[in-house]
């Protein structure tokens, strides 16, 4: 059944930060609660905190940077994040931009789609108990993590374009998609994800929507909005690819003309909250698993509460229509 999570909208800078936000989904019909990268307090280790203060909740990396961590590391601190909160891990992973890998590695990633897939290799396999003596192109691994029971952890790959949602298809447990309209989902990335499974004989992942969106705010524009949530995606060359792929032109010279494109073109969800839940109904008609509300826009003009405020609005009206279905 289609659900829905949240994601902290904001780069924590105190692990205490997590507390409210692991309470909501503890409390409410959330699913799961998503963080991305960050440099500050690292993912792992705020999910755990927030596990402390007695709110142990599913979580969500989404996704972590492949450069950052090598794939024997990154499949110990999943499970270490399962066993702290006592719940599910979806860890996903991504090769982030050629200058991330440029600055880690001395060089990008002649092929991210061979990274990746070595990568998600080597964490599905030692997750699932296997000694390994893997030589690839980018990973090697010899060895296997010493054997513990712990919460259903599962591998997911960030995908925005077709080759990765067929890797995905072919290898991961979810594909997690960021900036993603419904009918691109519909027309491009599921149709890969199928093709990839299909290939591979096995079932399609799950796939999961990181979908940006707000309520309305008085005094602000949405396009501005829009824009706080999502300004660097819009200069990033994989992120103009894969949108203009769905029909939204983002390179004007006016970055407010941009994100005024992404709303138009469903990549931004905005409106009042009756209108927005039809819109995340749109995703879960096409075929997503799970949506999760981005409010990074909201958090990044007027802080921390104001997005606590509106994702509560939110999950409300998700968590009633969740009870009746």
């Amino acid at each position: 059944m289609p659900s829905f999570s949240v994601l902290v909208p904001f780069v924590p800078r105190r692990p205490e930060q997590l507390a409210t936000y692991a309470a909501l989904v503890h409390w409410t019909r959330a699913s799961r609660l998503w963080q991305g990268q960050s440099l500050t307090v690292e993912a792992h280790q705020g999910f755990a905190h927030a596990a402390g203060t007695g709110f142990g909740v599913p979580t969500g990396l989404g996704v972590s940077l492949m450069p950052l961590r090598h794939p024997y590391e990154a499949a110990m601190q999943a499970r270490s994040l399962a066993l702290a909160t006592g719940h599910s891990v979806l860890a996903g992973f991504g090769p982030g931009g050629r200058s991330l890998q440029s600055a880690m590695r001395g060089s990008p990633y002649d092929s991210p789609l061979t990274a990746a897939e070595e990568y998600v290799t080597i964490v599905r396999r030692l997750l699932h108990g296997e000694a390994l003596d893997f030589v690839g192109q980018y990973y090697h691994c010899k060895g296997a993590l010493p054997p513990s029971p712990a919460p259903d952890i599962q591998v997911g790959l960030g995908v925005l374009r077709p080759g990765m949602a067929r890797l995905a298809g072919r290898l991961a447990d979810a594909a997690i998609t960021w900036l993603t309209p419904a009918s691109y989902l519909r027309e491009t990335v599921i149709p890969a994800l199928r093709e990839g499974a299909e290939a591979a004989g096995r079932p399609i992942p799950r796939l999961v929507a990181m979908v940006p969106m707000a309520l309305p705010v008085p005094d602000l524009d949405m396009a501005e909005i829009a824009l706080a949530s999502n300004g660097p995606h819009m200069t990033a060359p994989h992120y103009i690819d894969m949108l203009g792929r769905a029909g939204i032109d983002v390179t004007s010279s006016d970055p407010l003309v941009n994100a005024r494109s992404l709303i138009k073109g469903g990549a931004f969800l905005a409106g009042e909250t009756d209108e927005l839940v039809g819109q995340i109904k749109g995703f879960w008609d096409v075929g997503v698993d799970e949506v999760v509300i981005n409010l990074t826009g909201i958090a990044n003009i007027r802080g921390p509460q104001a997005a606590m405020r509106q994702v509560k609005t939110i999950t409300t009206v998700l968590s009633a229509l969740e009870e009746t279905r």
